[in-house]
């Protein structure tokens, strides 16, 4: 069996704790393990953060959409910003003000992460990305952005981000490997 729900949301701050609650509340009744539900209220809620911020007109809105489909749950969230522009290529620019930063404005194209068993496998890159992308470090501690995306990628298994082809804005899809409880009603056999 699976489940899946699409949400269009405005770019309001309100939306992000709406969106969170509606996939706890279909998690928990799906019967998925409260921590892993719990890492995805956060990846979401990251994700949807970034939407509002970075998502373009405040008239446009942003989608949400999460399937759970046997044992994983993919979730997307799509906006109508300018989506992942490419940096200043000079050796003395910096994103976000940090040249070691990890900042979504310091992706180019689209880029994969999947964690292998010992953790994240590594960046995989469809056309190539600038050194700092690749140093995959949060931004600086005092800094007050540049976390969502480290954070989303370091809370789930896969984490595609892209530019929407043939339309301006940003498209960040994450899959997570669902645990269950013991009494769960969409448990994968």
């Amino acid at each position: 069996m699976s489940i899946w729900w699409s949400l269009h949301l405005r770019r309001e701050a309100a939306s992000v704790p709406l969106a969170r609650r509606l996939l706890v509340g279909a998690m928990e009744t799906a019967g998925v393990d409260p921590e892993t539900a719990y890492d995805l209220a956060v990846a979401l809620s990251e994700a949807c953060a970034n939407a509002v911020e970075h998502g373009g007109d405040a008239s446009t809105g942003y989608r949400v959409t999460a399937r759970i489909d046997g044992d994983t749950c993919r979730i997307e969230v799509t906006d109508s910003g300018p989506g992942f522009a490419a940096p200043d290529s000079s050796p003395d620019s910096s994103s976000e003000g940090s040249s070691e930063g990890f900042s979504e404005s310091s992706y180019e194209g689209s880029y994969e992460s999947r964690k292998g068993p010992g953790g994240p496998a590594g960046l995989r890159a469809r056309r190539r990305l600038p050194r700092r992308a690749e140093a995959r470090t949060p931004a600086p501690v005092h800094d007050e952005h540049g976390r969502g995306l480290f954070l989303i990628e370091s809370l789930t298994d896969h984490v595609h981000v892209r530019n929407r082809p043939g339309r301006q804005g940003a498209v960040v899809t994450f899959d997570k490997i669902l645990k269950w409880r013991e009494d769960a009603l969409l448990k994968a056999s």
